[in-house]
């Protein structure tokens, strides 16, 4: 079955890095465009990035220029560079195949916690 785990959360000062990490399997995942979500508290799961199977990206516009979506098709990976973090990038962060907006393919995996925070 399909199994989507997120890892590299963690805490880290505003202007910090960070590196998310997401293994996938179950389905084909070079041929699927991929993406990256968040859910803050008390807010819904927004669309963060998403990266084509042929690796065309987009990025939304709060995260733009700090954030670096990649992919790594032998091995079923994505990857999120965070640079410049700020408070409001606080949130819950999960990997999934991309459909459109906050919406992910498959059942979502328990996530990856970032906290910024001073």
């Amino acid at each position: 079955q399909v199994q989507l785990v997120e890892s590299g959360g963690g805490l880290v000062q505003p202007g910090g890095s960070l590196r998310l990490s997401c293994a996938a399997s179950g389905f084909i995942f070079s041929s699927y465009t991929m993406g990256w979500y968040r859910q803050a508290p008390r807010k819904q799961r927004e669309l963060v990035a998403f990266i084509t199977n042929n690796g065309i990206t987009n990025y939304a516009g709060s995260v733009k220029g700090r954030f670096t979506i990649s992919r790594d098709n032998a091995k079923s990976a994505l990857y999120l560079q965070m640079n410049s973090l700020k408070s409001d990038d606080t949130a819950v962060y999960y990997c999934n195949a991309h459909i459109s907006g906050p919406l992910g393919l498959y059942s979502w995996g328990q996530g990856t916690q970032v906290t910024v925070s001073s």
